[in-house]
C-alpha cells in the first residue's frame, strides 16, 4: 500500500485520528548509554488499581524520588506511591475523588486530572496551586452525573517543572467507566519515554530539548521497555492507551490484528470503525477493541514527522519503535457477545455561538538578559504565559467558536483544561461527525476550528501546548469563565 503523505498525516493528526497501513518501515534499535536493554521480553505488568466505592475514591498520593528497576537498570525515578506509572484510578460518572497529595520531592508540584470536566476552583483541578516540598494538600474532584466515560490520566501541572516531573515518572491512568462490555480482558497501557545517565539518573533537558521538545532514549509502556503480551485466538481485548510522553507523537499499529476505535480522549465513536493505525499527540488517549488472530507481532509506533525549525535547522522525528511484543496462540475461543452500547454524542453545532476568537501559537527568537545571546520565545498571540494575567474572559454558559492557528514550522498539540472542545474544521475541511477532544494536534502552517462548551464549571484555568517543554517555556495562557 502506498505510504501516507506528510500532509495526510497532518490532517489526520488534527483529530488525534486514524490513518492507513504503513508498509515496510524498519524499526530502529534504541541507542542507550549501556547498550541494549537487558529486560526486553519480560511479561507486561499493569498498574495496580484503586476503584471508587459508594461514589467516592480516596487516594493517598505520595510524590517522591525512589530507586526502581527500568529496562534492567537501577533508576532514580520520580514516582507516585513508589511506582511508575502510579496506580490506575477507576471511577464512574457522578463520583468524587479525594486526594491527599504529599510532596516528598525537592521541588514544588501539584496535580492535574487531565481531561476531567470538573471545577478548576479552590481545591479542584486548579493549575495555579503550588505544593512545596514537605507539604501536603487535599484535593477534591467531583464528576458530573453525565460525565463522559473514557480514558483520562493524572499528572503534575506546576508551571516551570511539568516536563521534568512527567519525564521523570509522575503520571497515572484514570478511567471513567461505562456500562459492561463483554470482552476477554482489558489492558491499561501507559506509554511514556525517558532518558537516563549511565548512573541511572534522569537526564536533564538541554536547550535544544526545550526548543524542539525532548524525546527520551527509552520508550516505555507501564514503565517497562518492550515487554511481552500473550492472548488466545478469538479473544477480544479492550486496550486503554495513554500517550504520557512529554513530546513524542505515537502512530500506533498492531499488524496482524483487528483494531476498532471506540474513542479518543473523552470522545466516542457511534459506529466504531476498523482502523489500521491511530495517531496520538502527546496527552491524547485511545480506547481500542482488539480482536485476536493467531500469530506473533509487535505493538508499534510507526514514526511521525512533527516538523522542525526551518532555516534554523533541527527536525522533530518521533521515530518508529517497538512498544511491546504480542503472541496469540493456543486453542481458539469463542468471541464474547454483543458490543458495548455507545453513549449518545452531543453536537454543539445545534446551539448558537456567543463569540468567535482566534488563538495563535507563537514562537520567535528573543534576546537573553544582559545581551548574552538569544533564546526561543514561546507563547500565544505574541505573549508568554503570565499567571497574573487573564488572556480570555468568557461568559459562563456560553458556546464559543475558537480558531486555533499555528503559523510555526512544527506541530503543536492544543490542550484546554476543564471545558470540552468539539472539532468542526481541520485542514480547511469541515468535520461531519461530532468529534470531541481535549488535546487537538494543530499541524504546522495550519489551523483547527472548534466549538467550546462553557456550560459548567466557572472559574479560571489554562490552555497550552502539550509539548510540555514548550508549555514550561511560556506556551500557555489563562481563561476565566464567569
Amino acid at each position: 500500500m502506498k505510504p501516507i503523505t506528510r500532509r495526510q498525516a497532518l490532517q489526520l493528526g488534527a483529530l488525534g485520528g486514524l490513518g492507513v497501513v504503513i508498509g515496510g518501515i524498519g524499526l530502529s534499535q534504541t541507542g542507550l548509554p549501556w547498550g541494549r536493554a537487558m529486560a526486553d521480553g519480560e511479561l507486561l505488568i499493569e498498574p495496580e488499581v484503586l476503584r471508587s466505592s459508594g461514589g467516592l475514591l480516596q487516594v493517598d498520593l505520595v510524590a517522591a524520588r525512589r530507586e526502581l528497576t527500568i529496562a534492567g537498570r537501577q533508576v532514580h525515578a520520580l514516582t507516585y506511591g513508589g511506582m511508575v506509572p502510579g496506580r490506575t484510578w477507576r471511577v464512574r460518572p457522578g463520583d468524587s475523588i479525594e486526594v491527599q497529595l504529599r510532596n516528598e520531592l525537592d521541588t514544588p508540584t501539584n496535580l492535574h486530572t487531565h481531561g476531567l470536566q470538573v471545577s478548576p476552583a479552590g481545591n479542584g483541578d486548579n493549575p495555579f496551586l503550588s505544593i512545596d516540598p514537605g507539604q501536603s494538600f487535599d484535593y477534591r474532584f467531583t464528576l458530573p452525573e453525565d460525565h463522559p466515560p473514557g480514558v483520562f490520566w493524572y499528572h503534575p501541572h506546576r508551571h516551570g517543572s511539568v516536563a521534568d516531573q512527567i519525564f521523570g515518572g509522575l503520571y497515572g491512568a484514570l478511567i471513567v467507566e461505562d456500562g459492561h462490555m463483554p470482552i476477554s480482558r482489558e489492558r491499561v497501557l501507559v506509554v511514556s519515554d525517558i532518558s537516563l545517565t549511565p548512573g541511572g539518573q534522569i537526564a536533564a533537558a538541554s536547550g535544544a530539548d526545550v526548543m524542539m521538545g525532548r524525546e527520551g532514549d527509552l520508550l516505555l509502556v507501564n514503565g517497562q521497555h518492550r515487554p511481552h503480551m500473550s492472548a488466545r485466538p478469538g479473544e477480544q481485548e479492550r486496550w486503554r492507551v495513554i500517550n504520557a510522553c512529554t513530546s513524542r507523537y505515537l502512530r500506533l499499529a498492531l499488524p496482524g490484528q483487528r483494531l476498532e476505535l471506540l474513542g479518543i480522549d473523552g470522545g466516542h465513536e457511534q459506529a466504531p470503525p476498523e482502523v489500521r493505525e491511530v495517531l496520538l499527540a502527546p496527552g491524547n488517549r485511545a480506547d481500542l477493541l482488539v480482536s485476536m488472530s493467531a500469530g506473533s507481532g509487535e505493538f508499534q509506533t510507526l514514526g511521525y514527522d512533527r516538523g522542525g525549525m526551518g532555516m534554523m535547522g533541527g527536525q522533530n522525528l518521533s521515530g518508529p519503535e517497538t512498544i511491546a511484543t504480542l503472541t496469540v496462540a493456543g486453542q481458539e475461543v469463542a468471541a464474547p457477545g454483543a458490543a458495548l452500547e455507545r453513549p449518545s454524542v452531543r453536537d454543539l453545532r445545534e446551539q448558537p455561538v456567543a463569540r468567535q476568537r482566534e488563538i495563535t501559537f507563537t514562537m520567535g527568537m528573543g534576546m537573553m538578559m544582559g545581551g548574552g545571546g538569544s533564546m526561543m520565545d514561546f507563547g500565544f498571540d505574541g505573549r508568554a504565559f503570565d499567571m497574573d494575567r487573564v488572556d480570555q474572559h468568557v461568559a459562563a454558559g456560553a458556546v464559543e467558536e475558537w480558531l486555533i492557528t499555528n503559523p510555526t514550522p512544527m506541530d503543536h498539540p492544543f490542550h484546554l483544561h476543564i471545558w470540552p472542545m468539539q472539532v468542526i474544521e481541520a485542514g480547511g475541511q469541515p468535520v461531519s461527525e461530532p468529534t470531541w477532544r481535549d488535546v487537538i494536534n494543530v499541524p504546522a502552517q495550519d489551523g483547527v476550528r472548534v466549538l467550546v462548551d462553557f456550560a459548567r464549571h466557572p472559574g479560571r484555568s489554562v490552555y497550552h501546548c502539550h509539548i510540555l517543554d514548550h508549555e514550561d517555556a511560556g506556551m500557555m495562557a489563562t481563561v476565566d469563565v464567569a
